[in-house]
């Protein structure tokens, strides 16, 4: 079998799989958030909190809770790191406090960039009891601000957005923890290592010694993809034998880092009682999501002659159809995990990568985060789409006036802000050409893809950077927890602005926004404004690199 139908065929299985996971999933989240009755685990967890879960919450104390549960998350996760090495099991790991505290701010804001090597920085106690943990509770934050935007999209008249706590909790036990635990019992039958055997010496091929060392990986692995988090046990990530061995485990992971932001939409859709919104809503992800594998499988498969293409910086295990596809999906979601590097990408597929983010992680983007970010891009596409036709801008009913489309606009300004002005000061400081590999457009595509990687809190480098350095720690955790945290303020206070307002009903002046046109234009604006803001530098990066 060729390289090109091997290549077609796994991304044929795994659009069936997406495909079939769509409906159950979608319709489970959506019974989820809505379900009057708590599990028995849940009401345990209410009482411990004294929380009450029939208490609703107006925007700005869910925007609270959000950020008090964040921060306390960041000082324990922190404490946590820092004091490892007088804790069980320290096996000599350890991270400088700059580090550390980049390293906290990165898991708890679902980025999980690693300014450290995996299996040196975090000792087991830190991987299983800080890492993992937040590997659950940071996307289920995300999962909740977006079904926190739906409300106030179906309610209306009304005041409260739901419960933070709520909303929290059954994303936890209800979603992720039950599709984490099969996933790692199938990355585990697959081969993936889940232990914690003693590092050991082994001989290698050439007669030298290396130290193999294991780990409860297989459990982290599942959650690691599904949480679209993306930190990698060890430092090589999933390019690693012991986290990734098999082209089959290579499937399972992207499906595993696709499946929830894809079935989203149909929970969205069954949320606010049209489906039609799901589906157009899942026609927009999709078809970015398939130009961006279409644009770096080309790249990737074109760089060189012979009938694997590029393979520099690629595992031969994968080849360069499945690392393709595992590029494009992981920066067209939020993961950030890698099985090849992309600093080793020619310049077009590493520029297409960096595009996934600058889109700002809608294609299909991350747990929550995908959805909520396609609905601020929605309301955009709406309120433009009626400018252009003297129509109200609308959406479900809901009028988008000054207030919400000023809201929109800074929560997606936001991350281009970070990224241009971030990547323009690190690029005139010595301090930062210094940790530099490359120069010229090649240096200039590093330093953004780390400042894109850290706004969009995606997580992957180009690994020629080296970014274990106090300033770029520092620059990297502020860029972090403002492309985090400012966006999710900003679009609860659209969801308090959306809930208070009256639900109209549609009338021949309602712009429809269920059809393949208006799909259509939301690609197009998403595209469009990206393109808009960026090109500039890209055209001084990646496009500038390619013509060379």
């Amino acid at each position: 079998m060729s390289d090109t139908v091997s290549g077609l065929l796994t991304i044929g299985v795994l659009v069936a799989a997406l495909a079939a996971a769509h409906v159950p999933l979608g319709g489970w989240m959506a019974k989820v958030f809505t379900d009057e009755r708590d599990w028995r685990v849940e009401s345990l967890v209410y009482r411990l909190c004294r929380v009450d879960p029939r208490s609703e919450q107006r925007w700005g104390s869910y925007a609270v809770a959000v950020l008090g549960f964040s921060v306390v998350g960041i000082v324990l996760l922190f404490l946590l790191i820092a004091l490892q090495g007088v804790l069980p099991l320290a096996r000599g790991a350890s991270m400088h406090l700059d580090t550390a505290l980049n390293t906290a701010v990165s898991f708890v804001t679902n980025t999980n960039w690693q300014s450290y090597a995996g299996e040196a920085g975090a000792s087991p106690v830190v991987q299983a009891l800080g890492l993992t943990v937040q590997n659950f509770v940071s996307p289920a934050v995300g999962l909740a601000v977006a079904i926190a935007l739906v409300r106030g999209l179906v309610r209306s008249n009304g005041t409260g957005i739901g419960n933070f706590w709520v909303d929290l909790v059954r994303g936890t036990v209800r979603v992720l923890l039950p599709v984490a635990l099969v996933g790692a019992v199938v990355l585990l039958l697959g081969g993936v290592v889940q232990n914690l055997a003693a590092p050991t010496s082994v001989t290698t091929l050439d007669g030298g010694q290396q130290v193999v060392q294991g780990g409860l990986v297989a459990s982290q692995e599942a959650i690691k993809m599904l949480g679209t988090n993306g930190g990698g046990y060890f430092n090589a990530n999933s390019a690693h034998p012991f986290e990734n061995p098999t082209p089959l485990t290579n499937l399972v992971e992207i499906f595993l880092m696709l499946v929830v932001p894809f079935s989203l939409p149909r929970t969205y859709g069954i949320l606010v009682g049209d489906r039609r919104q799901g589906v157009a809503v899942l026609g927009f992800m999709a078809t970015l999501w398939g130009l961006l594998v279409a644009v770096v499988t080309w790249a990737e498969v074109s760089a060189a002659s012979g009938p694997l293409g590029g393979m520099e910086g690629k595992e031969v295990r994968f080849g360069s159809w499945a690392s393709a596809l595992f590029g494009a999906s992981t920066t067209g979601t939020s993961t950030g995990a890698v099985n090849s590097m992309h600093e080793s990408y020619s310049a077009l597929g590493g520029g297409g990568a960096l595009f996934g983010m600058l889109l700002g992680e809608v294609a299909p983007g991350g747990v929550g985060t995908g959805l909520y970010g396609a609905l601020l891009l929605a309301v955009l596409t709406v309120f433009l789409s009626g400018l252009m036709v003297g129509r109200t801008p609308e959406l479900l009913g809901k009028q988008i006036g000054r207030r919400e489309i000023t809201l929109t606009a800074l929560a997606l300004l936001v991350m281009p802000a970070l990224v241009l002005s971030l990547t323009g000061i690190a690029m005139v400081a010595p301090i930062v050409s210094s940790q530099m590999l490359a120069s010229g457009p090649h240096g200039l595509t590093e330093v953004m893809y780390a400042y894109t990687s850290a706004s969009n809190n995606n997580g992957s480098a180009f690994a020629g950077l080296s970014a274990d350095t106090p300033y770029l720690n520092l620059t990297l955790a502020l860029a972090m927890l403002l492309g985090r945290f400012v966006p999710i303020v900003l679009t609860l206070a659209l969801a308090g602005s959306l809930v208070a307002q009256r639900r109209r009903p549609t009338s021949a002046g309602t712009l429809p926004t269920h059809t393949p046109t208006f799909a259509g234009l939301f690609v197009a604006v998403a595209v469009v404004v990206t393109g808009l803001t960026f090109f500039p530098a890209l055209a001084l990066g990646p496009l500038a690199e390619a013509l060379a």
